[in-house]
Parts: structure tokens; sequence; C-alpha cells
């Protein structure tokens, strides 16, 4: 085996965003593009020489491509192992299940999570660190700059890996162990959840879909819902990944999960149904003709985390991303327990996790997730909710109307504007600013303006500092309009506008969210000018 130095120069534009690094697949092909990044990441890590690296991904199109590419710079740079998925799959939750239960140094995940897959759509990368989860800001930034300096790569001369065989192969001093991807997640979720009492949901009169979108999720979800829980065969919808995600979108939202949403709001609807994105971390929660917001979710597994043996003793605290509802601070302090507002980003919770500061976290864009791993996690979410069904035997809208009229019910919607110019959402965000001064004290919706600013947070455990995390408008009542500009996407930019108002009156809480709050919607555009500034009249999705 011939360790080769690759001459190369640094490529403009590599700085990892909330999720890692994310591009066209045609800039991922082009020469040295990969791989400056990986071994960006390899320079500044840490001492890696005898350490173990976790490789996989959600097997979009250029993922095998890049499993080689990487296992062979692993190799020259000094690693000693790489697990890999077989077939190159690793789920993101999965891969933070691997990366702790061997105790590894750390983890490339090949993923765009929920952005679409094929020749002409987007790849993505990530380093996650040895607790499992996403590197913090310090480790992305240390990459970035490593991004902008970088002469030479490493990489050895070998055969490709066979990434279908189970097993165990040699790359010079390097063994690589292609692992089997379901194995060690499915015992995971075996030890957490009560899967006697699941089966016994699952054998009664209740009816369930899962759809996996042509995604990473498909063989976890057959494995755990249908082998080892007995849910019937063609529970899993879609089970088979494939390199496109068969063409659609796998972002668990009313708007690209139409095909559940359509079974679960038709004739003869199942009682729950439920779906989970490109890599497999987030999900989307469904009952008969009745959709759960992702910031009722993560409420309603608080309130009701004691079912759950892993949680039976209860949580030591929660905690929620800034954009998120208010909703499970309602619970935790019902129950005496801190509740965290971090910013965007699930690197974020990482170090409360570690510091046994929470159990439960979770973000409005469909992710929750606990201190089982260091990634949201979809199928997690959706066991969760199959325990809490189990043992209440109740529906899921029922489930959610007892649980506002406990804690009252935060109206929560949030409206994306995908593809936007990005001068102009920089001046939608902008004209909000410069409006801070003379919001505060006016009435807009009928709501008196207390404070506007943008969200900054300092990590109650590391010290570090996140500023300009979103532009907020606060009420005196507790609502609150958000705008952000997401950093998932690869084309333009995203503006999400987060829109909450809480309601105790139970006689309002059958309201459709988007009529409860027309007012507040309506005030969003008025402040933001965002139909003048981008020409659009309508967001591209409503969650």
């Amino acid at each position: 085996m011939r360790i080769k130095s690759m001459p190369t120069q640094p490529i403009a534009g590599q700085r990892p965003g909330t999720s890692g690094l994310r591009a066209k697949v045609k800039v991922f092909q082009q020469p040295h593009y990969l791989a400056n990044f990986v071994q960006s990441v390899f320079d500044v890590i840490g001492d890696i020489s005898g350490q173990t690296l976790v490789l996989g991904g959600d097997g979009r199109y250029f993922n095998r491509e890049a499993i080689q590419i990487i296992i062979k710079m692993a190799a020259a740079n000094g690693f000693a192992k790489v697990l890999v998925g077989q077939g190159g799959i690793l789920s993101t939750p999965a891969a933070s299940c691997v990366i702790r239960k061997y105790q590894a140094f750390g983890g490339l995940i090949l993923s765009a999570s929920h952005n679409p897959a094929g020749p002409d759509a987007d790849f993505g990368i990530k380093y996650n660190i040895g607790n499992g989860g996403p590197a913090p800001e310090q480790v992305t930034e240390a990459i970035f700059k490593r991004t902008t300096e970088i002469t030479a790569y490493k990489i050895v001369e070998a055969d490709d890996i066979h990434l279908d065989e189970i097993g165990q192969f040699s790359m010079g001093d390097m063994q690589v162990q292609v692992i089997d991807a379901v194995a060690d997640y499915a015992a995971l979720m075996q030890g957490i959840f009560d899967f006697d009492a699941i089966r016994g949901l699952l054998a009664q009169d209740f009816s369930f879909v899962f759809d996996a979108m042509h995604a990473v999720t498909g063989p976890y979800a057959t494995t755990i819902l249908e082998d080892m829980l007995g849910a019937p065969k063609g529970t899993v919808i879609n089970g088979e990944p494939k390199e496109d995600f068969g063409g659609g979108h796998p972002d668990p939202n009313l708007t690209y999960a139409h095909e559940l949403v359509d079974i679960l709001y038709g004739d003869d609807a199942p009682d729950f149904g439920a779906a989970s994105d490109g890599d497999g971390d987030r999900n989307m929660i469904l009952g008969n003709h009745f959709f759960v917001t992702p910031s009722d979710s993560l409420a309603v597994m608080a309130a009701n985390a004691t079912l759950v043996p892993a949680y039976q003793d209860g949580i030591a605290g929660v905690a929620r991303s800034m954009p998120t509802s208010g909703a499970v601070d309602r619970v935790a302090e019902a129950l005496g327990i801190d509740c965290y507002e971090t910013p965007t980003g699930w690197k974020f919770f990482g170090s409360l996790m570690d510091a046994g500061k929470v159990t439960l976290c979770g973000e409005e864009s469909f992710g929750t997730g606990s201190d089982h791993v260091r990634e949201k996690d979809g199928l997690w979410a959706v066991l969760f909710w199959l325990n809490i069904l189990a043992v209440r035997q109740e529906s899921v809208e029922s489930i959610l109307a007892d649980h506002w009229v406990k804690y009252g019910r935060n109206f929560y919607s949030r409206h994306d504007y995908e593809a936007v110019d990005s001068a102009a959402a920089t001046q939608v965000l902008q004209h909000v600013r410069d409006q801070f001064e003379s919001l505060k004290g006016q009435t807009l919706a009928g709501r008196v303006v207390k404070l506007c600013d943008d969200f900054a947070y300092t990590d109650p455990i590391d010290g570090s500092i996140s500023t300009n995390q979103g532009v907020r408008v606060l009420f005196e009542d507790g609502s609150r309009i958000i705008f952000r500009l997401s950093g998932t996407g690869t084309s333009g930019a995203t503006i999400r506008i987060y829109l909450e108002s809480y309601e105790q009156d139970t006689t309002k809480h059958d309201l459709d969210a988007q009529v409860a709050l027309a007012d507040m919607i309506d005030a969003a555009h008025q402040i933001s000018k965002l139909p003048e500034f981008t020409g659009r009249d309508k967001p591209t999705v409503i969650t």
C-alpha cells in the first residue's frame, strides 16, 4: 500500500453550516473538493493515530463513491480502524449510537438530511465528535480555517472495499469493519422502550403507517416495527432506500410527506401515522385526521416520559431551540425541572446532555431526541409515541386535547420561503432590525410589542457565545414572531417565519392554527415587507 500526497489548493466556500458542509453533488464531484474537506477535518481534530472512525451515510447519490475516498484517506492519515455501515448506510442517529457504543474517536456522516437527492441534487458531510454529537462551533471553525490553507491531502492507492459484505477487511495497517447498519441501533431502542406493551398495542385493532420516504430509515423501521414488534407487513411504506429517494423530497412535513398525509386524512384513516426524513433524524407524527406539531410533540413526550421504561424515574431537564414554541416550557415548570432555550442546531444540546442537565430536547423543524444518542432521532420519536399510546390506550387527538386542557395551547406555525434571492432575504431581516426601537411599545395584531432583538446564547456549560441566531419580536402576552435564515439549503436562501400565540381558553383549542394566527401572519408581512422584497405572496411550505 502506497501513501500519496496529492497537491491541492483551497476551494472557496467550504465553511460547515448548521449541519456540516452541503452543496450540489456536482460540486462535491469536482476534483479535490471532498478530499480537501476530509483532510481539513483530519488535520484539526487531534491525534488520530491508532483511533477508530465511524463512517456511513443516508444512501443518497455519491454516497458509495465518497465512502471509498474517505476510507482510503483514513488509512493514509493513520486511523487504525474504520467502522462502516453495510452498503455505506448509517442513519444519523445510528451513527451516533455506533460512535458511542464502540467509543470511537469520531465519525463522518454523509448526508444532506431532508434535502432532495440525485445527480443534480444535494450532498453533504459532517464530522461528529467522540460523544456522538455534531462538532461544536470551535471545531467547525477550525475545519473551515484549514480549508483556506490546505496545500495537500493524503490518500492510499488501494482497491475499493466490498461495502455490501459484512466482515473485516484490511487496507494496509488499517482494519475496515463493515457492520450491520441496523443491529446496534435496534438493540438500543429495545433497551429504551416497552416493546411488550407496543406489541400488545399492535396486536389490537390498531392501524399504523410509517412512511420511510425511500430514505435511510426504511431498513431500520422494517426491522424494528415489522420484524421485532410484529406490525403487519406493509406497515412501512416506501421502505427501500434509493439514491434519489424515489424522486421525492424526504422532508417529513405536511407538504412533502403528502402520500402519508393523504392516507391519514383519507377515508378509513389509520389510528397513527409517522414519517422520517433522508438521514433518519427527523419525524412527523399524525393521528387520524390530526397533525401533531413538533413543538407539541416534544411537550407531550416530556409530560408522559415516565411511561417509557428508560425515563420512568423522571427526566433531568428539557431543552428546545429558540424558534420552537414554549409548550415544553410549561411542562417543565409543572414538573419542577429546568428548560433551556438554545440556538437552532443539535450541537447546542450536546454539552447540556453531557453535563446531565437535560434528558429530552427538540426543535420545531421536526427533530426530537434524548440523551440516548447525541443526535435527533426520528424512529426513536415514533417508538416514544407508540409507547405512550400503548400505555394510555387513547387516540393521538385525545392525548393532545387532554394536554391542552392541562397546560393550555401554544398555537404555532412556521412559514418557509425557499430558494429566495440571498440579497432579498438579507434585506427582509435587516428591515425588521432597523425597526427594533420604533416597534417597542407598538400594538401589532392586537398585542403590545415588549422587546425586539437578535437572539444570542451563552452556553451554560462551556461558556461559548453564539450571536445573531434569529430576529425576534416578542409581545407582552408571550406571543412571538421570529425571522431566521435557514442554513440547510444549497440554493439561494430560505426565510423562515415562526409564529406563536398562547391560548388558555379551551373553547378555542380546536381552531386551525392558521386561523388562530392569521393576524400575526399579517403583522409579520407588514413589519418585514417580505412580499415586497422577495416577490413572494405565499410560503413554499407551511408547518
